[in-house]
């Protein structure tokens, strides 16, 4: 009977052994898979990363050419910006040198009228460009369009008043270029003597 039960006992201490090894196999076969996965997919991250990291620097060094070409053509545009401009003056400028070898007393005349051509070309050629010359004489004087160079008592003009224009103010399109100097009129105050004269005879 005895020897039953430590028959028995031995029998069910092998079957836990067993049991805990087979469990410990399992254990570290899941373990090793575990560890097999976790590499895999560290590889396969860092693998992803360096694709990644390589398409940026490529996207990167695209984007720097990119910039570096617009910038040389922002700047060519820049440069020659004036270009069909000039050779439109170029063709005035030739007419000028054309009427200057040709002045002699004898075609004064003729010589009057090409350079008012001339002149009437240019103006034509500014307003192309949207140059406008503004007017000033008889004008409200406007700070914003006239620089007043004096001021003159005038009984023939309301005062502040554009009475004379020294030089040409210009625009371009809706921007002043040069502002018109002029000389602006102002009120006339009676003498001093002839209001104490007019006082005295009433």
């Amino acid at each position: 009977m005895k020897k039953n039960k430590k028959e028995e006992k031995n029998k069910i201490e092998v079957d836990i052994k067993e049991e805990e090894e087979v469990e410990t196999k399992e254990t570290s076969n899941s373990k090793n898979d575990t560890q097999v996965d976790l590499k895999e997919r560290v590889e396969e991250l860092e693998k992803t990363n360096e694709e990644l990291n390589d398409r940026l620097i490529r996207r990167l060094a695209e984007f720097e050419n990119y910039k570096k070409r617009t910038d040389v053509e922002k700047s060519e545009i820049f440069k020659y910006a004036a270009e069909s401009f000039i050779v439109k003056i170029l063709a005035v400028h030739e007419d000028l040198q054309r009427s200057l070898t040709h002045i002699d007393d004898a075609n004064k005349d003729a010589l009057n009228q090409g350079l008012k051509l001339v002149a009437e070309k240019f103006t034509q050629i500014l307003d192309e460009q949207g140059v406008k010359k503004i007017e000033a004489k008889g004008k409200q004087f406007d700070f914003e369009y006239h620089e007043a160079l004096l001021q003159q008592p005038s009984n023939d003009f309301a005062p502040n008043t554009v009475i004379d224009e020294v030089e040409s103010g210009y625009m371009y399109k809706d921007k002043v270029l040069k502002h018109a100097k002029v000389i602006v009129s102002q009120e006339v105050v009676e003498n001093k003597d002839e209001i104490e004269e007019n006082n005295s005879g009433e």
